[in-house]
């Protein structure tokens, strides 16, 4: 649609940009968030910053994960790379693109080692970071949309490319997905910050989260029409991450259940003594 625009004579990608919005907005987000429940926003802000760092390399990982066979590829033609060059050009294609996925779980990663570090609340800043998550996606989205990538079946209502760099694109009418899940996404930030705003869900809220998208994402790749996402048997690679988080999701609602319901059931020493 429109995968570059041109300012001053240079060009920017148009996806980047979507994301730097996204950023923005998940960060002034959050850090309202935290100065309302008087929590440090610096902190978030910096919180942030090591989490992008995980969001970047995590989604670079798993995207060469998903293409597996070019590593295989590329190891068995090792003898065959005699410049600085062209390996770099090898290293740009197996580690080229992002997924979403592999973001989100290194900047879990990143945020809690930095939290554990710093001897911070981790399950306060998960609270106030929770909304931002779907927040900045949907831009992601947005930006997929107009870069051309991620895009869905063939639909005879739907969106023609004409210069998408991705050839197999261009000329087939397609399934926005992309807008599609910008705005489920948008949706589940609208649900999460209105949680928050009223003070519940406090301890799973970001658990609720990765349930909802989870689900979210597992219905949506099955109106996807590019093939190099990766597949594990007749899932796509997302699909079977995704089942995996729906679990851990679903194991870290429980627990936080059976932990409440003790904390309630249990008599406190003021009350023993009264008895």
């Amino acid at each position: 649609m429109l995968p570059v625009i041109t300012i001053f004579g240079h060009d920017f990608s148009m996806y980047a940009i979507c994301a730097c919005v996204g950023i923005l907005l998940a960060l002034f987000v959050a850090m309202k968030t935290a100065k309302r429940l008087k929590v440090d926003d610096n902190n978030v802000l910096v919180l942030g910053l090591v989490s992008a760092i995980g969001i970047f390399l995590g989604g670079h990982i798993l995207y060469a994960l998903t293409n597996f066979h070019l590593i295989i590829e590329f190891f068995q033609k090792i003898d065959q790379v005699n410049s600085f060059g062209l390996f770099l050009n090898c290293f740009l294609i197996i580690f080229g693109g992002q997924v979403f996925y592999g973001g989100l779980i290194g900047g879990l990663i990143a945020g809690y080692i930095y939290l554990k570090k710093t001897k911070k609340d981790v399950a306060l800043y998960a609270y106030i970071a929770a909304p931002s998550i779907p927040l900045f996606h949907a831009f992601g989205r947005i930006g997929c949309f107009l870069g051309g990538c991620c895009y869905g079946i063939e639909w005879e209502h739907g969106i023609t490319y004409h210069n998408d760099p991705i050839e197999i694109a261009n000329g087939t009418p397609r399934l926005p997905i992309q807008l599609i899940e910008a705005g489920c996404n948008f949706a589940l930030f609208g649900v999460l910050y209105y949680l928050q705003r009223k003070g519940k869900c406090k301890n799973s809220l970001i658990f609720i989260y990765l349930a909802a998208y989870s689900i979210i994402r597992f219905i949506d790749e099955f109106f996807r029409g590019d093939a190099y996402r990766g597949f594990i048997g007749p899932l796509s690679t997302s699909q079977f991450i995704s089942i995996l988080i729906f679990i851990f999701a679903i194991c870290g609602i429980i627990r936080l259940w059976i932990k409440n319901g003790k904390s309630v059931a249990r008599p406190s020493a003021s009350s023993s003594r009264k008895s």
